[in-house]
């Protein structure tokens, strides 16, 4: 027998007799209760996570079961054990990007709150008020964060925001909703969201007091339309556009970034150019520890004939590796040249110097090697690269996130990141050997940027 939690999971698997037995074993008014018991059908990421949070962030891809489940939270605090029970709140704030769309998506709509509740709790919508009525007395008002200042006054004790980062006004709006929630013993919100880099979101994300699941579209296929699916991976699986819409992952960028996600996404390579030249660019890391920075590796071919202006570049692979010894880095790099058919092999030297040629040759004496030594920071090396993208000159292929998301991390003003940004200058190296350097006089075997 399945338990409220893994009763959807259970049903799926099992056979039709074990469904039959379930079923059968079930009183009259437990078959008639069982649609509407969502923790038995609820998938993990709609599930409110135990402890003492104030926020829950339920960030996910399009058609991940967000509102579901944001409905599904709103209805768990209003109901009580009977139809005219007082539930955990009575004051419920839900607010949305505007009046319209929160009345048509998360009053009205198909996983929206009404169509959600069963029939002996279900809550009356009041349209002159825009308000929601429960049989038990409890009420919910439907507000606009395009109105930040309407929220001054009302009182409640729970909220359900739906789309925060798509709000023209989020931080405003968001303040003063946290100012209204102060009813009750333990006022909490709820946030359904596909996430985008704005400031608001990213602030909540932070706060000790959130808490968040995570689900891509995929994980709710068994109710969306398989050609959807087949038809938006193909269009959008591995873009920036993908990883926000699809696979629900906040891809920030800083201000002043020299590259930004729509400037990838507009390098997302269509048809393969010829290339002339391929090389590898290692930016090896000072320790090899599980803690330690990623040994970044990337691989990039360029069709370098005719004239200059008109060279372009093709971003392979990002084959970084991470906690390898110097030799197990060494192996991936040569390996990355031999699936590419690489021409040369590139090699920060700052850390190593000769020792990293040394483990290089050490693997393959033949291998075509050349160090490089820095001695500008990674900004102004940098800088030079993502010209080149400005300039429309360099695509990428699919898969490349890691790598894309250290890029707009990288600021006019030096790395906004964590750690080091390993892929970046493996990707700088590379591109600057094969569309830089060549203008510029000469390729001896080390050179100092």
């Amino acid at each position: 027998m399945p338990d409220l939690k893994s009763g959807a999971a259970w049903l799926a698997s099992a056979t039709p007799e074990e469904v039959d037995e379930f079923l059968g074993g079930l009183t009259q008014n437990a078959l008639l209760a069982l649609p509407w018991l969502f923790e038995f059908w609820a998938l993990p990421h709609q599930l409110a996570p135990r402890g003492d949070w104030k926020t829950w962030v339920i960030m996910g891809g399009r058609g991940a079961g967000k509102t579901r489940a944001g409905a599904e939270w709103v209805r768990a605090q209003v109901e009580g054990a009977g139809p005219g029970d007082p539930g955990r709140s009575k004051r419920v704030a839900l607010p949305g990007e505007t009046i319209d769309q929160v009345r048509e998506v998360m009053v009205l709509g198909e996983s929206g709150i009404i169509a959600c509740s069963p029939p002996d709790r279900r809550p009356v919508w009041h349209a002159t008020r825009a308000q929601l009525h429960w049989p038990n007395g409890a009420v919910a008002q439907v507000l606009s964060a395009y109105d930040p200042e309407a929220m001054r006054g009302p009182q409640f004790d729970a909220a359900w925001a739906d789309e925060l980062g798509k709000w023209k006004k989020g931080a405003d709006a968001w303040d003063q909703l946290q100012f209204a929630l102060r009813l009750g013993k333990n006022p909490r919100a709820v946030v359904t969201t596909t996430p985008r880099n704005v400031g608001v979101l990213k602030a909540i994300l932070k706060n000790p007091s959130t808490v968040i699941t995570h689900a891509p579209t995929e994980a709710n296929r068994a109710y969306l339309a398989e050609s959807f699916l087949t038809e938006v991976q193909s269009r959008y699986g591995g873009t920036g556009l993908g990883r926000q819409e699809l696979e629900g992952v906040l891809v920030e960028e800083e201000e002043g970034a020299l590259w930004t996600a729509v400037m990838l996404d507009a390098a997302r390579l269509t048809v393969a150019p010829s290339l002339s030249r391929v090389v590898v660019a290692v930016d090896p890391p000072v320790t090899a520890t599980k803690k330690s920075d990623a040994c970044g590796i990337v691989v990039v071919g360029a069709d370098t004939r005719g004239d200059p202006k008109d060279w372009r570049a093709v971003v392979l692979e990002d084959a970084s590796v991470k906690g390898a010894s110097p030799e197990g880095w060494a192996r991936a790099a040569l390996a990355a040249m031999e699936r590419h058919g690489a021409d040369r092999l590139v090699a920060e030297v700052n850390q190593g110097g000769d020792l990293v040629e040394q483990m290089v040759r050490m693997v393959d004496p033949l291998v075509p090697y050349r160090g490089v030594h820095a001695t500008r920071s990674k900004m102004l090396r940098a800088e030079p690269v993502a010209a080149l993208y400005e300039q429309g000159r360099v695509a990428h292929v699919r898969g490349l996130q890691a790598l894309e998301d250290q890029m707009c991390r990288m600021t006019a003003q030096g790395w906004k990141g964590t750690g080091s940004p390993d892929r970046l200058d493996a990707l700088v190296w590379a591109l600057t050997d094969l569309m830089i350097t060549p203008l510029h006089g000469g390729r001896p075997s080390v050179r100092t940027l």
